[in-house]
């Protein structure tokens, strides 16, 4: 079982802390890469859209009529072969989200902590205990711990602690989640990850018995 150095806001090491081999084991890339693409194509934005025959301005009336002119028939101005025109089969507003298992996200979640253990980008603290809501004082705090690029804040419950909220949002490279919010795409985006105590432990808590099920079950068949 490994195990991981606690620290305060000081960067002083104040405790260790155990991870368990089920969640922070093995790094499965393939799994990662899946759970990044179904995080990305769910903030796709799918507004793109072309007008329809109804859209286009222009009289619906008959140019021309059907015989006679030599010129090729013609039914309204809006034709699709024409300039301004409106588009065939042009794509239209959708969501590009789809369905993704959640023993596959879970999977991620524990190769991406695993990833980060790693390579030394994982960073546990006793508490983000702000005595004021000081953005300067919270950035002293980031130096102590030697963050000097960007990194995604952990905490249990982000607006139980009103302090760090404010601390923490003028901070550019800095993003803030739950808990029970932070995904495989959040920890492989940002160069360090920092959980409070509280936290990763419960955080290895939920993940270690949604393994144990999974690998029960399998045992069972």
């Amino acid at each position: 079982m490994a195990t991981i150095d606690i620290y305060n806001l000081s960067g002083a090491k104040v405790g260790t802390l155990d991870l368990a081999d089920e969640v922070f084991g093995a790094v499965n890339e393939d799994l990662l890469w899946e759970a990044v693409k179904h995080y990305r194509a769910g903030q796709h934005k799918g507004t793109h859209k072309t007008k329809g025959r109804w859209e286009v301005s222009g009289s619906g009336k008959k140019l021309w009529k059907q015989k006679g002119t030599g010129r090729a028939r013609i039914g309204s101005i809006r034709s699709p072969l024409w300039r301004h025109g409106y588009t065939v089969h042009g794509p239209q507003p959708r969501s590009y989200d789809y369905a993704f298992p959640r023993k596959k996200l879970l999977g991620a979640l524990r190769s991406a902590l695993a990833a980060k253990l790693a390579d030394g980008k994982l960073i546990v603290v006793n508490a983000f205990d702000l005595k004021e809501p000081k953005t300067k004082e919270f950035r002293k705090a980031l130096d102590a711990l030697k963050v000097d690029a960007t990194v995604l804040i952990v905490e249990v419950a982000k607006h139980e602690n009103r302090n760090l909220e404010l601390s923490a949002r003028n901070i550019d490279g800095l993003e803030l989640v739950r808990g029970n919010e932070v995904h495989p795409y959040h920890l492989l985006r940002y160069d360090r990850v920092i959980f409070s105590q509280p936290a990763i432990e419960k955080l290895q808590v939920s993940l270690k018995s949604s393994g144990s099920k999974r690998h029960r079950k399998h045992a069972e068949s």
